[in-house]
């Protein structure tokens, strides 16, 4: 079948071209039996989230574990779980009907600009950190002399889509010691670092090698600050993947990020493969070189006219075209009801109290050094720790073997590393800290 330009405008632009990334909108041409299985979708069963025993029920994990690397790919809840499968039964039974119902009917990027604080044309879907990075890094616009200032405790991801870039670098140690790190020392390091040629500053909000949180409210106000001072607009550039579903994120503060990147499939415990790329209206245009053709509507539409897609709106044109696990896709509004029904601020209090314990329980134990800030301002659901004596991988395998399940932080630098998401509660931390304490002892 032949479809116009206003024909894809209207709906089916994604369906013709094998499917994309999009919140989509539009009439609904599919068939009578998708439209009931994407109808069906609407109505899923409400959980009791009023306590944390009623959401850790909601999660699938088993029982005879204490979950403290449930962030490094979440579990999916109850109802994202239901979401996803009810899309797999629809794609399986009627795969191009049901594409273009859900393609017309199931809003994606809503929910997530809502849950950003956020409007829907500045935010990308993109299917991991990693990817979200990637095309942000790699669309900055540089001229001649500018840099990327960016730190020693970012992770990989990174560092490696920096280097990628092209750009020319710079890095910054925030702090010496993660322990004893203030939000003073992190501000008046990195205002000292941003020169005159420094365009974009590339930060990690949480920090997986220790647990730091930065301050991002005031790190907002050095990096403007330093933009007027110099003359030109700094951009700040923030991989957030270990503070969304973690921390009480909103990009409509007034010192927020210019970009916030992050996958969903962590602390949000959104469905795996997927994540969001946001960016302030103002600071698109200056990284709004998609790196991989989108199937927007707009974008596909352009091409079967013989023009040049356009460069907006920013968030569907630099959203990723092409085949996508789609049942996943479209489950991503499910975790951020799931998230919304608990409640943001009620999900940072939680973790805060959580990690707290945590950390004053490590902080008792003889021969045991707390790595992360004791300060909740500088921390978030990561806790870090090194036994001493005892090889970090080596205390991990003594922790599991104790149904106790840790990480080693991936770093050249390593220590022991417990999160303290909606996996666990006060009594898997007070085990996690009896267990260490035995490690201690006997090491």
């Amino acid at each position: 079948m032949e479809l116009t330009r206003k024909q894809l405008l209207a709906g089916g632009a994604a369906a013709a071209a094998g499917g994309a990334l999009s919140s989509c909108g539009g009439r609904d041409r599919a068939a009578p039996a998708a439209q009931t299985a994407i109808a069906a979708t609407a109505a899923p069963q409400r959980p009791d989230l009023s306590t944390w025993a009623g959401v850790r029920a909601e999660l699938g994990l088993d029982p005879r574990l204490r979950h403290f690397t449930a962030f490094l790919l979440a579990p999916h809840p109850r109802p994202v779980r239901e979401a996803i499968e009810r899309h797999r039964r629809g794609l399986d039974a009627d795969p191009a009907g049901y594409l273009r119902a859900a393609e017309a009917r199931v809003d994606v990027t809503g929910p997530a600009a809502r849950y950003l604080g956020a409007r829907r044309e500045e935010v990308a879907l993109t299917g991991s950190t990693t990817m979200g990075l990637a095309i942000l890094y790699r669309g900055l616009r540089l001229r001649p002399g500018e840099e990327i200032l960016s730190t020693t405790h970012d992770h990989f991801a990174t560092g490696e889509a920096l280097r990628l870039s092209g750009g020319r670098v710079r890095r910054v140690r925030l702090y010496d010691a993660a322990a004893r790190a203030s939000v003073d020392e992190v501000a008046s390091r990195l205002e000292r670092a941003i020169g005159p040629r420094t365009r974009a500053v590339a930060l990690t909000w949480v920090h997986s090698s220790t647990g730091v949180k930065l301050p991002m409210d005031a790190i907002g106000r050095v990096v403007r600050a330093a933009g007027r001072r110099h003359g030109h607009r700094v951009l700040l550039c923030v991989d957030a993947v270990h503070a969304l579903g973690a921390v009480d994120v909103s990009v409509s503060r007034p010192d927020r990020p210019d970009f916030l990147a992050a996958g969903c499939h962590k602390w949000l415990m959104g469905p795996r493969g997927t994540g969001v790329l946001w960016g302030a209206p103002g600071a698109w245009p200056a990284a709004a070189r998609p790196l991989i053709p989108s199937f927007a509507p707009a974008s596909y539409g352009a091409w079967l006219d013989g023009e040049t897609p356009p460069a907006g709106p920013p968030g569907p044109a630099m959203t990723p075209g092409g085949f996508h696990a789609f049942e996943h896709v479209w489950a991503l509004p499910a975790a951020f009801a799931f998230h919304g029904r608990i409640g943001k601020a009620r999900v940072a209090g939680r973790v805060r109290e959580l990690s707290t314990r945590l950390k004053d329980g490590l902080a008792d134990v003889r021969g045991v050094t707390v790595v992360t800030p004791r300060a909740p301002e500088l921390s978030a659901a990561l806790v870090c720790a090194d036994i001493s004596g005892v090889e970090p991988g080596d205390a991990v395998r003594r922790l599991a073997a104790a149904r106790i399940s840790a990480s080693v932080t991936p770093y050249a630098e390593r220590h022991v590393r417990l999160g303290c998401g909606l996996a666990v509660d006060e009594a898997d931390v007070d085990a996690a800290v009896a267990a260490v304490a035995r490690i201690a002892r006997e090491r």
